[in-house]
């Protein structure tokens, strides 16, 4: 047996590239100044949950197979009669991924799964929140290789939103960038 522990691709670049290029472009002290990804949150509303229950369940597993972690549902926050819904009923689903599952996730969605995407032409780099957090919408769950496309009954979309310890949007976008996100405009440096 060897000692080696496994590590993802990723993270490894974040170690050895990404560090060092944010250090260099920032200016900071340390390496713990260095903002990193924190955790990627994947959510997923169900439309029509309410009156068919087995909707939930089949986003939920789908989920699970394409975060490789357990997924919960989500439950709504009060009644509205319009659409006849009642507190604490499931309508959606959620995952949030950290440590090596996250670096793996952002590698498949990265290299595998955007690429899929139909006239694909890079992501939106105006998602940040002024927070360091990016938000991506996928409006098919198909792009994922993990699903089976003649199993899918329903095409519907997910929320994936990446949570960075950066200070600001600049600094998430650098990160994000470095990662291998796939930005479609490339800000110009004013130096």
């Amino acid at each position: 047996m060897s000692d080696t522990k496994y590590s993802p691709r990723l993270a490894e670049k974040y170690k050895k590239e990404v560090v060092p290029a944010l250090m260099k472009k920032f200016a900071y002290k340390t390496v713990m100044q260095a903002p990193k990804l924190e955790k990627i949150c994947v959510n997923r509303g169900v439309n029509g949950a309410v009156t068919d229950k087995k909707l939930i369940d089949v986003a939920i597993g789908e989920m699970e197979q394409i975060t490789g972690q357990k997924c919960v549902p989500t439950l709504s926050k009060k009644d509205i009669s319009n659409f006849k819904l009642r507190k604490a009923m499931p309508i959606g689903a959620r995952v949030t991924l950290r440590g090596e599952k996250m670096y793996e996730f952002l590698d498949r969605l990265v290299s595998v799964a955007l690429p899929r995407v139909r006239d694909f032409k890079g992501i939106s780099d105006k998602a940040f929140d002024g927070r360091g957090n990016y938000t991506l919408g996928v409006t098919e769950q198909i792009i994922f290789p993990e699903i089976d496309i003649d199993k899918v009954t329903k095409i519907s979309g997910m929320d994936i939103t990446f949570v960075t310890s950066a200070n600001t949007n600049e600094e998430a976008y650098e990160l994000l960038k470095e990662l291998g996100m796939p930005f479609k405009n490339i800000k110009k440096d004013n130096n």
